[in-house]
């Protein structure tokens, strides 16, 4: 329950991690706003968790790659009376090495990862201060551990906020306010339809389902942990990049990826 009847407000709530935590948050009492780029996805989840737990939900239409409509969800999240909940989820990745990809689809990716992140995060933590009271989760990837052919800047960019995240914290020691890197492995999600998967075959079916990713990261975060890696096999996938030699690394992830277009996880 939320007893304070806090708003919390979720990029990327159209579908997958997002709509999760829409849902999720909207059991545990809190108001929403929800940012996405499909309008009929986002009224009908708003009608939804109304209908269903009787909180008030809006929507919001922006493409956080535009630094317009990026401000015009920053001053949402400034004026945000009571603001208890900052979940950063909206997020893409392409399929292209970088020198094939055309540079803009590349900004984006850092645009919308870390930019948008950022900039969303300092807007949410005047108010957050002032009460002394909330959180912030940003939606990395078990990615940010690993490098990837065909994914570079989406791992740089997932492993930058682990890094922000992380620092954050420390800065945040004392104040009331919490902060979280998730880190998801393999989704149930539209993440990997988008990049033009068949996500009906055998690789997808057993992808961890959205809701588990969910519970998991607001049971870490309820328990103060900074890092979340949903799943046992993640957690120690994790830790092989830091364990194996920088070289061997290397040849290791050639021979998997050669050959084979192998998605990013999320």
């Amino acid at each position: 329950m939320n007893p304070r009847q806090e708003t919390a407000v979720i990029t990327g709530a159209s579908s997958g991690i997002g709509a999760a935590f829409a849902r999720t948050l909207a059991r545990r009492g809190y108001n929403l706003i929800l940012h996405g780029r499909r309008r009929e996805r986002l009224q009908s989840l708003c009608a939804e968790v109304t209908s269903n737990h009787g909180i008030t939900a809006d929507y919001l239409i922006a493409e956080l790659s535009d630094p317009e409509d990026l401000r015009m969800l920053e001053k949402r999240v400034r004026e945000t009376t009571n603001l208890g909940m900052l979940v950063n989820s909206a997020g893409f990745s392409s399929l292209m090495n970088f020198s094939d990809e055309d540079i803009d689809g590349q900004e984006r990716i850092i645009r919308v990862h870390i930019i948008a992140s950022i900039r969303l995060t300092h807007a949410a933590l005047p108010m957050m201060l002032q009460q002394r009271h909330g959180a912030i989760i940003n939606v990395s990837s078990v990615a940010a551990y690993f490098i990837s052919p065909g994914s570079a800047a989406y791992c740089a960019t997932k492993l930058f906020l682990n890094s922000f995240t992380e620092s954050l914290h420390l800065e945040l020691h004392g104040t009331g306010v919490r902060v979280q890197a998730l880190c998801p492995g393999y989704t149930t999600s539209d993440f990997h339809r988008k990049l033009g998967y068949d996500t009906t075959t055998e690789f997808f079916r057993n992808f961890m389902p959205a809701e588990r990713v969910v519970e998991t990261s607001l049971r870490y975060l309820d328990k103060g942990r900074i890092i979340c890696i949903p799943g046992f096999k993640y957690k120690i996938a994790a830790q092989l990049p830091r364990i194996i030699p920088r070289p061997l690394l290397y040849r290791l992830t050639m021979l998997v990826t050669k050959g084979k277009k192998y998605p990013a996880p999320r």
